[in-house]
């Protein structure tokens, strides 16, 4: 139990450590707020704008759960697809890697050519830039489901769409998970590079605005909330995993 609990703190702690080291160095060196602010400066920017920064919040909350969400439904699809086929993991999975190779951002002025500035092209950032972890994981652990298990089914009398269905995508769910977790920070990073060029609201416009009129502060407000929006997602996801997926945990839970 004592172990579990400074585990649960452990991050906190460090977090805490963190700031502190950084508030006592900004001081004892003297560093200008305008060009790196320490934390006090950043909490009054937070509290002094704080009904501006929860409206670009809250833009950049619904624009990156937007994107996010179409990309769970195209990247299970595509994951299951690639997964349960050896001859469509042959022809798309080293496609859908060189495609991810791209640089996401270099496809934001094309979007906004195709949407206009606005909510388009940051929901589809957000997708093109989340989609692929979800796709690999799912692919992955439909393609890795052992072919003993498979024959004993076949044996049995199921099907291929049965074994797909009823064993693989279950098995799969860790890596499900697994890739919500690292796919939903990588959905804010999208939204938020492309409301830096293709919006006139959001966190990333908020950024832009704040650094060309020197308010190192607020922009800084502005990364943090960003910051904690992904990591509450995280825990989020983290809790659902472990609600639903013990079983595959059971190991690992040492205490």
């Amino acid at each position: 139990m004592h172990q579990k609990t400074v585990e649960r703190w452990a991050p906190w702690l460090l977090l805490a450590a963190i700031v502190l080291l950084w508030q006592v160095l900004c001081a004892a060196l003297a560093v200008s707020e305008f060009i790196f602010p320490s934390p006090w400066s950043i909490a009054t920017q937070l509290v002094q704008f704080g009904d501006v920064i929860a409206g670009h919040a809250w833009r950049t909350f619904w624009v990156t759960m937007a994107g996010f969400g179409l990309a769970i439904v195209v990247g299970v699809l595509l994951g299951f697809v690639i997964g349960s086929s050896r001859l469509a993991y042959a022809a798309l999975y080293p496609l859908m890697t060189a495609f991810n190779a791209l640089p996401k951002a270099a496809f934001v002025p094309i979007l906004v050519v195709w949407f206009g500035i606005g909510a388009g092209p940051a929901i589809l950032t957000a997708f093109l830039i989340s989609f692929f972890p979800i796709m690999v994981n799912i692919a992955t652990g439909l393609a890795t489901l052992e072919p003993e298990l498979e024959d004993v089914l076949r044996v049995l009398g199921a099907r291929r769409w049965d074994v797909l269905v009823k064993v693989g995508l279950p098995r799969s769910l860790p890596y499900f998970y697994a890739s919500l977790k690292v796919a939903i920070t990588l959905a804010f990073v999208g939204t938020t590079v492309s409301e830096m060029t293709a919006a006139n609201e959001g966190i990333g416009y908020l950024l832009v605005s704040a650094g060309s009129s020197m308010q190192m502060g607020l922009a800084f407000a502005g990364l943090i909330v960003v910051g904690a929006m992904a990591m509450v997602m995280y825990e989020l996801f983290s809790l659902v995993e472990k609600h639903t997926t013990a079983w595959a945990h059971r190991g690992t839970q040492g205490g």
